[in-house]
């Protein structure tokens, strides 16, 4: 376990065989300084979601965490760094630590998956899934060398672009390990419609990535 009382990452009962980690990161706001607490919509969804593939991977030798973001909005750090991806360098430093020898898939949804874009370059992780991510098409790829990517949204999506989710798909291609688009017809951004299909994406891509890098371990 990650045993720190100011880290923000929850984890699960973790299985006896344990051979990979699953690190969830929820969604949240372009601006905004509020505090993050359990009444949070997005964070409850991505708990819930990490409820129903715990099992799943669990039974794969998979453990499942939850990375709970101090503030709501992107902009909500304390220098040009944003906020989520300082709480989420610091979070998976902290894994790292913990299980050092473990390959850790980053799964965010909408802001969480921009956040991990920008941190699959910490140690242990080797590629990320992101569900109806926000990537601007100005963010950089950079850390997704030699990784392994999975972009998964929803043909419905009105609140975060899938052309952009495509073409950063394209843009990280010659970086990346892997790279690939998932189209996900007639679901919108919020993953409450359709929820069993992005459990099923969630669950099914984050373990295909570690099956991807099994050999090499």
């Amino acid at each position: 376990m990650v045993d720190n009382p100011e880290s923000n990452l929850e984890m699960g009962p973790l299985p006896a065989d344990l051979h990979g980690l699953v690190v969830m990161l929820h969604g949240g706001a372009d601006v905004s300084r509020r505090r993050v607490d359990n009444r949070n919509l997005a964070l409850r969804r991505t708990r819930t979601m990490a409820g129903y593939i715990a099992p799943g991977l669990g039974r794969a030798g998979i453990g499942v965490g939850v990375l709970k973001f101090t503030l709501k909005g992107w902009n909500a750090g304390d220098g040009p760094v944003p906020g989520p991806v300082a709480d989420a360098r610091r979070a998976l430093t902290q894994v790292a630590e913990a299980f050092p020898d473990l390959p850790i898939v980053l799964v965010g949804h909408s802001m969480g998956a921009r956040a991990a874009s920008r941190v699959t370059d910490q140690p242990g992780v080797v590629g990320m899934v992101g569900l109806a991510p926000w990537l601007p098409d100005d963010d950089p790829v950079t850390a997704l060398a030699g990784k392994h990517l999975v972009v998964a949204h929803g043909s419905k999506d009105r609140i975060t672009s899938p052309r952009a989710s495509r073409r950063y798909v394209e843009r990280a291609t010659p970086e990346a390990a892997s790279a690939r688009f998932v189209d996900v017809p007639g679901r919108g951004h919020y993953m409450l419609a359709g929820a069993a299909d992005w459990n099923r994406i969630a669950l099914t891509e984050a373990r295909g990535v570690l099956d991807r890098i099994a050999p090499a371990r």
